[in-house]
């Protein structure tokens, strides 16, 4: 019989629901089950696309003597992260306290009153090397627990979460982080910096594309350009490897080696929004097109594979699905045998992509547990494809045509394939950040399909992803929309309905995004200490209120709001907006001092805030050549510090939106740009290249 997940909307929860695990899902029931039979809680915590989730659950979790122990001395507790990233949060963060390290699975035992005294991550069914096993730990926790030695555990679970209750204390010293920080993180940056792969540290090697993000606007600040060769290095090198699908486009979670080859294969909407804008602004910091076509590529794969039908897009694509064998395996979708390229291409080009993309017989794909090779092929380049067209004796454009007719044929037979598991919830912050994506895209690419993407989403977000006293919610699925929203969904909705702005001008945008940094103001901002909560100050009551101001695989919310609120500052002219950044980010200023490499997306703020942050106000009738010629200006430059508005003549919502536009008028009948910084405004221009001789001065030293 089916268990209680059985009635979740999570499809991770609905995964385990077929269980013999008595698995409940996290709320008051659980935990007054666990009161009334005296039972410790068994938390365990992960999402539908993790690989190791998917071993512990075949290992253990659908094993009735597992099932059984835990039944039996427990009350199961499973919970979806993406669902409820602020539980996952506060147990992560006892993960990282107690063993240094954290991921998913994520195994916590708490007491009824959800006290945390144990934590890990995977966990196998025996004991192994030096690894407990779950036979062993839950018969010696039920023992200590129905014994005297229980007040041992007690302590234990009263003294980390005291210590829990004490980090957020000790984020704040109460300074601003000055502009030596910046170069701080641009030093240490360096230093982990592989010049022969690109990217940061060894395996294994996560993207991290807020890291490029801000090593752009350091090279932006300073002129340094071997930071800039950083960022550059790193995507081409991203972009050649496995850690790219060369099939169907996409980017995977993460490599399991320090060259990009071998990925864990999950893909997740988050990552491929990050991708699109370190791609896209560094094409318009370099013209470069290549990084303009990956952008592009990664488009493709989501709006093909990740769109959904109701609006907005889906959460994930699965590492596992069904091999030849009709069992479950990691990657199987995506790899390739040299027999199956020969079998749907034909002789010559069958070779050329064996060639190219680096295959061999014993194939270059290992099992990650056993190590063995498996026959099969992660494809991967480990060139450039001018160097490889040369190299063969072929023009660059010849090679790439061959090889895009090899992709077509070869995604067309991967279609048949059994597809990995996808999960169809429809997240809030995930999207909004894959609106801000598109609308940047669309505009540096002057792109209308990507446009129109940005728009249909934001607008589902907006109709949808509220209840009915207008409070923002966090999923939708299968025609419902619930669970409270946090401030991620907050700061990346912000930041997608701001470049919708900048991308549409239509001031419905920019409306939107002062009324939820409004509400989020009112319900997440910490009024002693700066900052904003991770949770709305009528939400659930957990054993610490999270207060997160570090970036993981996407920047935290503080490090989001940082910057939406500087930008709102500069598009409304509303200096409360400024004065609360300038108090988040002395919050925030003795953690990245601590580690200024752990919040680059903060120091992204923090660049703007430093720098000579400016708006454009173009003034003039909307889609009229005068007034496209100058916004098509400061499209083409690199301006990460600069945000423009559109003053059409008459226009009521944007005056009313900020004010100090109304003077702002066309001269003599013609579109004028009006550049303004440092509280100071040049004379209006309606020459485009005098415009952009004025934004060229916004490089400092």
């Amino acid at each position: 019989m089916p268990n209680r997940l059985a009635n979740e909307q999570s499809p991770y929860l609905r995964q385990h629901k077929d269980n013999p695990v008595d698995w409940r899902p996290w709320g008051d029931a659980a935990f007054a089950k666990a009161r009334e039979e005296d039972k410790p809680i068994f938390l365990s915590i992960g999402y539908s696309t993790c690989h190791w989730c998917h071993v512990m659950e075949r290992e253990s979790f659908e094993d009735d003597d597992v099932a059984a122990l835990l039944n039996d001395g427990f009350v199961p507790i499973k919970v979806d992260r993406e669902e409820r990233p602020d539980v996952d949060s506060i147990y992560m963060d006892v993960c990282q306290m107690m063993r240094g390290q954290g991921g998913w699975p994520l195994t916590v035992l708490l007491t009824p009153d959800r006290k945390p005294f144990f934590a890990a991550t995977y966990l196998p069914k025996e004991g192994r090397f030096q690894q407990t096993g779950l036979m062993d730990l839950l018969p010696r926790v039920r023992q200590l627990w129905n014994s005297d030695d229980r007040t041992k555990l007690l302590d234990d679970a009263e003294q980390i979460t005291d210590r829990l209750q004490r980090i957020g204390d000790e984020q704040t010293d109460g300074d601003a982080p000055g502009p030596t920080l910046l170069d701080d993180a641009a030093r240490q940056l360096a230093q982990q910096f592989d010049r022969t792969h690109g990217g940061f540290g060894s395996a294994p090697k996560f993207p991290a594309p807020h890291n490029l993000l801000f090593l752009l606007r350091h090279w932006h600040r300073t002129g340094e350009q071997a930071a800039l060769d950083r960022v550059t290095t790193t995507l081409d090198r991203m972009r050649w490897g496995g850690l790219f699908d060369q099939v169907g486009y996409g980017f995977h979670r993460y490599s399991t080696d320090q060259q990009w080859k071998l990925p864990h294969f999950e893909k997740m909407l988050y990552d491929q929004a990050m991708h699109v804008l370190a791609y896209t602004e560094a094409y318009q910091a370099t013209g470069t097109d290549r990084y303009e076509r990956t952008a592009r590529e990664v488009l493709t794969y989501v709006r093909r594979d990740l769109q959904a039908p109701d609006g907005g897009f889906f959460s994930a694509e699965d590492a596992d699905s069904l091999n030849a064998e009709g069992d479950m395996e990691e990657g199987a979708f995506y790899v390739w045998s040299i027999e199956d390229i020969r079998e749907h291409l034909e002789p010559a080009l069958a070779d050329l992509v064996i060639d190219v993309y680096n295959m061999s017989p014993a194939g270059n794909y290992q099992e990650e547990r056993s190590g063995e090779r498996t026959g099969k092929n992660v494809l991967h380049r480990e060139q450039s494809l001018a160097a490889a067209a040369e190299q063969r004796g072929m023009d660059e454009e010849t090679l790439r045509d061959r090889l895009d007719d090899a992709r077509e044929t070869l995604l067309d037979a991967r279609d048949d394939r059994p597809r990995p598991g996808l999960d169809d919830k429809v997240l809030t912050d995930w999207n909004g950040l894959m609106v801000a994506a598109l609308a940047k895209a669309a505009r540096v690419f002057d792109e209308a399909q990507f446009e129109e993407a940005a728009v249909q989403t934001g607008r589902f977000v907006l109709d949808t992803m509220h209840d009915a006293d207008g409070r923002l919610l966090h999923r939708y699925r299968e025609g419902e929309a619930g669970i409270q929203a946090t401030l991620d969904d907050h700061a990346f909705l912000i930041w997608g309905l701001l470049e919708l702005y900048e991308t549409t001008f239509d001031a419905d945008w920019l409306r939107a995004a002062v009324e939820h940094m409004e509400a989020a103001l009112d319900r997440f901002w910490d009024a002693e200490g700066g900052g904003f909560y991770m949770t709305p100050e009528d939400g659930e009551a957990l054993i610490v209120r999270p207060k997160e101001a570090n970036d993981g695989a996407l920047p935290s919310g503080n490090s989001v709001q940082l910057m939406n609120l500087l930008r709102l500052a500069r598009f409304t002219g509303r200096t409360e907006f400024e004065e609360r950044a300038a108090a988040l980010s002395r919050w925030a200023g003795a953690t990245a001092r601590r580690r200024p490499t752990g919040v680059t997306a903060m120091l992204s703020g923090l660049h703007w805030a430093l720098g000579t942050p400016r708006e454009v106000v173009v003034a003039g009738k909307p889609d009229s050549d005068d007034t496209n010629a100058l916004i098509e200006v400061l499209r083409d430059d690199y301006t990460p510090t600069t945000v423009a508005l559109q003053r059409p003549p008459g226009d009521a919502d944007i005056t009313a939106l900020a004010p100090f536009t109304a003077s702002q008028t066309p001269v003599d009948g013609r579109a004028a740009a009006y550049v303004c910084e440092a509280f100071r405004c040049e004379a209006p221009v309606t020459d485009p290249e005098a415009l952009r001789e004025q934004l060229r001065t916004d490089r400092e030293g």
